[in-house]
């Protein structure tokens, strides 16, 4: 068999980890023969491949980023889109193809399965906001890098008693902002699932001044103010039909200043949390996943996920991990909550 193999969507630590892990176990114990696809589902569509055997993927377990490139192309959007994919598939003797993504590259994947195409998905997103699975790989390292960077601001707040505001990646769901907010001891933590009171946001920055502390305020870039309490501009759409977020850390640092009095900076940690090298629960994730979904493609388990279950790794439908978003339960955020202020 000939194995397509892609990476669509943001990139994330952990993608070369499961490259790495599907070409070292399937070329030696089942014989297969690889082609990378360039940038996501745009390689597909147009044909653009790359060289996946075992000495391309020598040296590539501890690199952020993905050899093979990523793109947000959706091939739904694109006229003939499916039919140029299944053509490329055709010509290039690819009979089945491994789609490492978040929700828009295994919602086009699902897809692709419902056509024809014998595909087999592996979840990333440093957003973990996928169901089906308890994790997804790259979280842990963003998580980190998000984690240092609240445990610097800290000491430059206090120096300059500052209100600092730390905007995380998050659009739908605020896993990294609690999962980092918590973890690095911030005052107020921001979530999309919540919409938040400006008014009672600036209610904590003042309690935590009193104190002779300086605040540090986490918010996620899709963390929206309840209707009416501050005026947020709308962002052009990506080939998925989402925003472009960006500018709630800026809006909620003018609003703390107007509000309090008190002196607010913002530091948005952007494509910071993606880059760099994977943290090393994450390559062993990713690795795992990795051996798992050439195990499917043996298997002609077609139209499966790879899911982390505890420490198991087990196949869902990719129709039911791309369904819903996985967001934070609500229990989960009030327990943050004893910490606000």
């Amino acid at each position: 068999m000939r194995i397509g193999v892609l990476t669509g969507g943001g990139d994330c630590p952990g993608l070369n980890a499961v490259i790495r892990a599907i070409v070292r176990k399937g070329v030696p114990e089942y014989k297969y023969e690889f082609v990378g696809f360039r940038d996501g589902w745009r390689g597909p569509l147009e044909g653009l491949t790359k060289t996946l055997d075992i000495p391309a993927v020598r040296g590539i377990l501890p690199r952020g980023g993905t050899i093979l490139g990523s793109s947000r192309t959706n091939p739904f959007k694109i006229d003939n889109g499916v039919e140029r994919i299944q053509r490329t598939l055709m010509n290039l003797g690819v009979d089945a193809l491994i789609a490492i993504g978040g929700e828009d590259t295994l919602g086009v994947a699902s897809k692709l399965y419902e056509q024809g195409v014998h595909v087999v998905g592996v979840p990333k997103t440093i957003d973990n906001d996928l169901s089906g699975t308890d994790y997804t790989f790259g979280f842990d390292t963003a998580v980190g890098i998000a984690t240092e960077a609240i445990d610097r601001l800290h000491t430059t707040a206090e120096s300059h008693h500052r209100a600092l505001i730390v905007e995380v990646m998050g659009r739908h769901a605020g896993w990294i902002a609690l999962h980092s907010g918590m973890a690095g001891g911030a005052n107020v933590i921001l979530i999309p699932e919540v919409p938040f009171d400006i008014a009672k946001v600036c209610d904590w920055v003042e309690s935590r001044f009193r104190t002779q502390y300086s605040p540090i305020i986490v918010v996620a870039e899709g963390a929206t103010p309840l209707d009416g309490t501050m005026a947020l501009a709308a962002g052009e759409m990506d080939a998925f039909g989402h925003p472009r977020l960006g500018g709630i850390g800026e809006a909620l640092a003018r609003e703390i200043e107007q509000r309090t009095g008190k002196e607010a900076r913002t530091t948005v940690l952007g494509h910071v949390q993606r880059g760099g090298t994977p943290s090393s629960r994450d390559r062993w994730m990713a690795t795992r996943f990795g051996l798992h979904a050439i195990d499917a493609v043996h298997d002609a388990e077609w139209g499966a996920m790879v899911a982390l279950r505890g420490t198991d790794i087990v196949r869902v439908p990719l129709a039911e991990a791309t369904q819903t978003l996985k967001t934070v339960d609500p229990a989960l955020y009030a327990e943050a909550e004893v910490f606000f202020g």
